[in-house]
């Protein structure tokens, strides 16, 4: 793939960023250079090489989820400046 001008005037436009020549030029140098090694990449041989998304083995490490007593929900408000019903009351930050 070339990166032409266009293409730099196109990912400007996407990016909702201005270039000057210079800086355009500059760019597309740049990316030109990501491009060719990333088609460097992509000859090399991975045959049998497993797809792994870490280079370490994971696992679950999550626990079981287990209902386990909660405090009352007065006393989680009890020292809230403004509550109702249980609940925390917040200033309102959306308008219509």
């Amino acid at each position: 793939m070339q990166i032409t001008p266009d293409l730099i005037k196109y990912l400007e436009s996407l990016a909702r960023i201005n270039l000057t020549e210079e800086e355009e030029k500059k760019v597309g140098a740049e990316l030109q250079d990501i491009l060719t090694y990333i088609d460097m990449l992509n000859e090399l041989d991975t045959t049998g090489v497993e797809a792994m998304s870490h280079s370490f083995p994971i696992t679950n490490v999550f626990r079981k989820d287990e209902v386990k007593p909660s405090m009352p929900p007065q006393e989680i408000t009890a020292n809230a400046p403004e509550s109702s019903g249980g609940a925390f009351v917040v200033p309102k930050t959306v308008t219509e």
